[in-house]
């Protein structure tokens, strides 16, 4: 499967180093099916990095997750959102897995994750209006061990304007 990640520079090598804070799932890598999206996160990077270009990054992801703890959320929002809080927080129960597969909280959907963490909405009015949404995915490589097992990088391109 090819997964990308957009950035502002080429990450032949990706690791989990480089993550500086608590995001959806945690500290890692992360990467999406939706090359839309990854474009997208690209720009919005090189926005906030003076003289930096946006970049695709674009991986070859393997489908053998053999000896690997994956947590796939699927369809099944109602446990994400309380990860993704959990997570934002500064839990590390994401710590247990290698990799976690679900739904990106992007602007829209996040103010809506917001409206719930903070306790304005019950869970099942802040779901009701997820699903509104366009179902983006990201995929979270925690571990190295699972970058190096399952990613394979494929080449590099400039995003244009």
């Amino acid at each position: 499967m090819i997964v990308y990640h957009g950035s502002n520079m080429i990450v032949n090598h990706p690791d989990v180093i480089h993550s500086f804070r608590d995001l959806d799932f945690g500290r890692g890598f992360y990467v999406t099916t939706n090359k839309d999206q990854a474009q997208r996160w690209a720009k919005r990077k090189a926005l906030f990095a003076k003289d930096s270009k946006p970049i695709l990054n674009e991986y070859e992801m393997s489908s053998n997750m053999e000896g690997l703890s994956v947590r796939d959320f699927g369809d099944d929002l109602d446990t994400w959102i309380d990860f993704v809080c959990q997570c934002r927080d500064g839990n590390l129960a994401y710590q247990q897995y290698d990799i976690i597969i679900g739904k990106v909280a992007n602007d829209k959907v996040f103010r809506v994750v917001d409206m719930y963490h903070s306790g304005i909405w019950d869970k099942e009015r802040a779901l009701k209006e997820i699903r509104v949404y366009p179902g983006y995915d990201q995929i979270a490589f925690i571990t190295t061990r699972a970058i190096n097992r399952v990613l394979v990088f494929i080449k590099a391109s400039e995003v244009a304007s």
